[in-house]
């Protein structure tokens, strides 16, 4: 009867600690493992290298449309940009004209 009663009291003596000990584990098990974790970390890196070449992209294509709403300004219209302009979007073409396309001058 004696030993249960010093067993009980260890057991409720160590439960405190040992609840710390689980809390301070799993807190480091997330640290490392979680989403924002050590290994997170190689994931960021990886996803911020592509982000960046969208970027890239992106910028480009706006400095290209902005280059073209530049050329398209009512004030400064560049006469050859907007007779390409309306007869793409109206059609207006003699039969027999032959259109080529152009791609876009390199800056």
């Amino acid at each position: 009867m004696m030993q249960r009663h010093k067993f009980r009291k260890s057991m409720s003596r160590a439960t405190g600690p040992a609840l710390a000990v689980i809390a301070v584990l799993a807190m480091l098990g997330y640290a490392i493992f979680g989403p924002t974790g050590l290994y997170a970390w190689g994931e960021y890196s990886q996803s911020v290298e592509k982000k960046r070449v969208v970027l890239s992209e992106l910028t480009k294509k706006e400095r290209e449309l902005q280059n073209r709403v530049n050329l398209l300004d009512r004030r400064r219209v560049d006469p050859d940009l907007a007779e390409e302009y309306v007869r793409s979007k109206l059609g207006a073409y003699h039969p027999d004209e032959v259109i080529i396309p152009m791609e876009p001058e390199a800056k």
